[in-house]
This record gives C-alpha cells, structure tokens and sequence, in this order.
C-alpha cells in the first residue's frame, strides 16, 4: 500500500475535495474540476478515511481492510486512481491569491426609478421605499443621462442590462415606458443589445401595463413570499394589511396572459417561516412555474434574521425541497427553482466565479438624483456613494476596494468548497454582518454551501436516472 500514496497529489482535503451525503446519495466534488462522483459505502469509507487522516493512505486502507476485504479495497482504488488519470479528482489547486481582475468595465445599472413604495415590508433594506432619504420620482432627464452613462461606459461590450427597480417602480411607469424606448434607441446607435427587467410587488400591474411590458420584451421580477399568512407577516401596506390578496389575482392574471414572458416570482425567507419550502410548493400550486426564495439580509439584531442555530432546520427544508423538486420532475410537471439550476459543464466565465456579481465594477446603482452606488443594498449608504452619471466614477479608492473584493482576498473563501458556486458571497450581506467587505457573512455562507449541495444532488440524481 505505501507505494500507493505517491497517487494523491499535495491537495488540501478540506478546501479541495468536498465530501458530503444529501439525503440518499453519497456524494463527492472535486473542487478544482467541477467533477461530481456518487459514491457507495466502500468508496465513501475510503475517501472519508483518507480525508480524516490527510491523505496516509497506508494507515487508511489498513484500517478498512478488515472490513471491506482486500478485493473490495482494490476495486476501490483502481477506480479512485482511474478518476484521477481522467482529471475528475485529486486534480490540483488553483491558486488566485494574487488574482488581479480587469478593469472595471460596466455592464448593467439598476435604476431606482421610485425611492417611494406602496407598500411598507417589514424586512426591506429601502427602508419602506425612500432608503433612509426622501421619497421621490426619478426624473426622465436623469434616467436618459443614466442610459447614456452606461453606453460610455461599457466601452466595447455588446450586451447591456437595465434593470428598473425602487421602491416600488410602476409609481413612476411613465418614465419607466419612455426610458425603454430612449434606451433600445441609443443601444442601436451604440451598436449594441440592451435587456430590460422590472421588479415589481404587482400592487400597480394593470392589463395596459402587462401588454406593454410583453410587447418591448421585458423580463419581470415579481415580488411575494409565498403562503398568505407568510407574505402578510412582511409584506404589507402603510395601514398594516396584508398584500396577499390584492396582489395574487393580479400576478396569476399576467403570468397566465403572457405565458411566454421571462419571469421569476421571488420571495425572501426569514426565521419566522423555516418551513419555507412550503411557501415554495404553495407558489406551485398555483401556476408559477419560475421560483425564487432567498433567505432575508439583515443584521443580527433583527428578529427575523437568520442565525447559526437555525441551520439545522434550514438543511431540512432543502432536503425536503429538493426531493419535492424532484418528485415534481419525474411526475412530469417540472418547475424552476432559481437555487436549483446549476449547470457543471458551462456555468459562469472564470471572472464571475473569483467576483461574483460584480458589485460597483460591472454593475452599479443609480439613485433617482443620478448618484452612483455599487449595487441597490448600498443606496442610502453615503459612505458607499461612488460618483454620479453626469460626471462618472469620483471615488475610483471605493471601487478599487470592490474590484479586489474576490475569493482570492477572503480568507474564508480561499479554503472554502463552494467558492467558484458562490463566488465570494454577498458583499451587502457581508458588510451587514461585519461592516467589512472581506468578511462574509458566515450564515449567508453556510446557507450557500447547504443550496449547492442540494442542487449538485439534483444534478446527480436527473443526470444518473437515479
């Protein structure tokens, strides 16, 4: 045995093997390559041996000789060193700790076209609409200048996204109509292709507005929790009733109408509804086949702030999720689950799985008075404040800070598993937590690696027929 222990490279087990059982499957993710391997009894044995005891092959397979038999070990073993020789396991570490990324180059704005909401969410980050400042509309001059700032600023990129956010954005549809129209005409003349999405709480949807949405090709978030006594504990109007029933019929009517309309219905999830995959299976149950659950973002001293010691029972829901997910697909009546969509074999370019989202380098925020922050989480945030669209970026210091704010600068990220799935992690949920961008959130990140897990299950078991 001990002239086998020259097959296992120098890997570091914890951050480049990720071994893990999801509820009836035995699992194993060469980090490095992406590679996902089912494994049963006598090979997980052998990997969890050899993970506890940091690659001492001779002392691991003596242990399990008594077992599992010299045959067994064998088979075991030709097919680890097989796996390797293919490049699907023990394949060598990457190394991004001296990572530089290029160049800002802008590539989407989220344009808060309502700093002014009609309804009042318990757990929204814009403070009920106005983000800690004073309601207001955006101007259409500021919106047009916001639009031109992104063609100048996109330099060579072909493809640009808007996304028109608040608040609440169909207060201000106006603007939002005419900048649609002002933005596909100046992408035209830029040479390039503009995508435009909407999220809304649907409180304001109307046929005409459905229509007009369908007709320019505009992709829609719609917001809602799930059940109704869950949506109405949150989201609610300024006289505490629940938006539950206003806002369904409305939502139903227009994914019905415009079937073939992008759309996604997200909700977010706090402690006080962990059985959320219930809230997920509700949305189902009545028609929404594209569905987003993300856990609420907010500092510890909240109530409804999710906590280490809900963990637990948040692994359980996932499960329990992701056997319903499955359970559904095999009945034929497959739906979406934004968490669940993973693809091995493509996925995000290289540059998005070091940086993520691209927070205050390729992606920013506009306020309604044409101020720039690095996404919505930081609007209202003055300190996050990085310029405006007249003048541009005038705190290149910040943005350096969030162009360098990649999984090779976090500690906790470079010996991490998941860290080309999650990319680093929130940077609003992370300065949240610790007022700092280099720290994540380790709840946020704890609920990140249980959803990737579930989701490589959900791969493994559709992939296999199993």
């Amino acid at each position: 045995m001990a002239t086998l222990k020259s097959l296992l490279p120098a890997i570091d087990w914890r951050r480049d093997l990720h071994l893990f059982s999801f509820n009836d499957l035995k699992l194993a993710l060469d980090v490095n390559s992406g590679a996902l391997h089912v494994l049963d009894e006598p090979a997980w044995e052998v990997l969890s041996l050899l993970a506890a005891k940091k690659g001492n092959v001779p002392h691991a397979f003596t242990e399990l000789l008594p077992k599992w038999g010299g045959i067994t070990l064998g088979q075991v073993w030709r097919e680890l060193k097989a796996r390797q020789e293919e490049g699907s396991l023990f394949t060598s570490p990457l190394d991004f700790s001296s990572y530089n990324p290029p160049a800002p180059l802008l590539q989407a704005l989220c344009l808060h076209v309502a700093h002014d909401c009609n309804l009042r969410c318990r757990y929204c980050f814009a403070d009920g609409g106005p983000f800690g400042g004073q309601r207001g509309l955006m101007p259409l001059e500021v919106g047009r200048a916001a639009l031109d700032f992104l063609m100048r600023a996109s330099g060579p990129r072909r493809t640009v996204e808007v996304d028109f956010f608040g608040g609440e954005p169909l207060l201000n549809f106006s603007v939002v109509a005419s900048l649609l129209d002002y933005g596909q005409e100046k992408a035209r003349e830029a040479g390039k292709k503009i995508r435009f999405t909407l999220t809304t709480n649907g409180v304001g949807l109307t046929s005409e507005i459905e229509e007009f949405l369908n007709t320019h090709g505009v992709s829609v978030i719609l917001s809602l929790d799930g059940r109704p006594e869950v949506n109405d504990a949150n989201r609610f109007f300024p006289d505490g009733e629940g938006s539950y029933s206003y806002v369904m019929p409305k939502l139903q009517s227009f994914v019905q109408n415009y079937p073939q309309l992008d759309y996604w219905i997200r909700g977010t999830y706090t402690r006080q509804n962990l059985d959320f995959a219930r809230d997920v299976l509700h949305l189902v149950s009545l028609g929404f086949k594209n569905i987003s659950l993300e856990p609420v973002i907010a500092g510890p001293e909240q109530p409804y702030s999710l906590r280490r010691e809900d963990l637990p029972r948040i692994r359980e829901e996932y499960q329990y999720l992701a056997g319903e997910f499955l359970r559904f697909y095999r009945e034929g009546r497959p739906f979406k689950f934004f968490h669940f969509i993973l693809d091995p074999e493509g996925g995000p370019c290289l540059i998005k799985r070091l940086s993520g989202c691209g927070a205050g380098t390729s992606y920013l925020a506009v306020t309604p008075d044409g101020q720039l922050f690095p996404c919505h989480q930081f609007v209202g945030q003055r300190e996050f404040c990085l310029g405006d669209v007249y003048s541009g970026i005038k705190r290149p210091d910040l943005q350096e800070q969030f162009r360098l704010a990649h999984i090779g600068c976090k500690e906790g990220c470079r010996c991490c598993w998941a860290r080309y799935y999650c990319s680093g992690g929130c940077h609003a949920a992370a300065f949240a937590a610790h007022r700092e961008l280099l720290r994540p959130d380790e709840v946020a990140c704890a609920i990140q690696q249980i959803r990737t897990e579930a989701a490589l299950y959900i791969q493994a078991k559709i992939r296999l027929k199993i």
